[in-house]
């Protein structure tokens, strides 16, 4: 017969060993491979710094990182799968800038991207730049083509990697900063949006260097400002916004990795320390230094309010250009 001492003591019992197993679980993770789950078709700027990270971490961790792309709806699709994985420390989510962006564009979301992940860490900040296509746009420079723009109303045309993305939102604040009107392009990611802009389909591309820094130094595409406070080593004769005349255009398209909400503590602080490492090694450096970015340290709590305040910033980006979706 069971009696209450004896369920007590068990009850006891059982406690210990889940805590005594708690650490040992963190200890040994991973055991398996882990997926990171990419909102975007693979080509775009999310791939472009999920993918060597991810062969990095392969290394470190002693096992397989499997990208597993979910596009659709401006990221939101493999967003909503990934907040509904296990949190067990083998599903992690690389989201982006765009993520931030579309709680005011997507109000029906079922999931929300502060409370239902865990920040990790930034894992890549490159700025922005304005690129255009130099067989179908004349001018070679942001002035020029700001007046074009004024003098032709919604002539040119800006492709971007779907609804709700910072290419989109990064359109609609040039056009209130420039004072112009340009006909917005979504496409199912910066990759398919990318090669119609070097093919020529389209006019405009405000994309982060990630994707568009090798084509400006091949000079399949013309740069003609970047939206940051100074110059990107990876294409250092193309100017700022500021430089080049337009106040109030900054824009970078940032990556993170997030964890599901409920994933375990300790695996999430050494994935943080992984990243941290995997950021430090020189294949990382490189890449990142091609592509345009800086390497980040923002992680954890701090990448938490930073997230937090991107939300805030680009919903009045939102409001204020009476942003609707296509």
């Amino acid at each position: 017969m069971i009696t209450p001492r004896l369920l007590a003591a068990s009850i006891v019992a059982a406690g210990l060993l889940a805590e005594l197993a708690a650490p040992a679980s963190a200890q040994t993770w991973p055991t398996k491979s882990i997926t990171f789950i990419v909102p975007f078709p693979a080509g775009g700027g999310t791939d472009a710094f999920a993918r060597p990270i991810a062969a990095q971490l392969d290394q470190q961790l002693g096992q397989r990182i499997i990208i597993e792309n979910r596009a659709g709806a401006g990221g939101t699709v493999g967003a909503s799968a990934a907040s509904k994985a296990a949190p067990d420390g083998y599903t992690f989510f690389v989201g982006a800038a765009h993520h931030t962006i579309a709680p005011a564009l997507y109000p029906k979301l079922d999931y929300n991207i502060l409370t239902d992940f865990v920040p990790v860490a930034v894992i890549a900040q490159p700025p922005q730049v304005v690129a255009v296509h130099p067989g179908k746009v004349q001018a070679k420079t942001l002035a020029e083509l700001i007046a074009f723009a004024k003098a032709n109303p919604d002539k040119l045309n800006y492709a971007s990697a779907g609804n709700g993305t910072t290419h989109h939102l990064a359109g609609e604040l040039f056009k209130l900063a420039s004072k112009t009107s340009l006909t917005h392009v979504p496409y199912r990611g910066a990759g398919p949006a990318m090669q119609d802009l070097v093919a020529g389909q389209v006019d405009v591309m405000f994309d982060g260097l990630g994707t568009s820094a090798p084509q400006i130094q091949s000079g399949t595409l013309r740069g003609l400002a970047v939206a940051a406070p100074t110059r990107s080593p990876a294409i250092p004769d193309v100017p700022t916004a500021k430089e080049a005349g337009l106040e109030g255009f900054e824009v970078s398209t940032w990556y993170a990795l997030w964890a599901p909400k409920g994933t375990p503590p300790a695996i999430v602080a050494r994935m943080r320390e992984e990243v941290a490492k995997a950021l430090q090694a020189k294949p990382i450096a490189d890449a990142w230094a091609k592509n345009g970015s800086p390497i980040p340290t923002l992680s954890g709590d701090e990448f938490g309010k930073f997230a937090t305040s991107e939300v805030a910033r680009w919903g009045k980006v939102v409001a204020d250009a009476k942003v609707k979706l296509d």
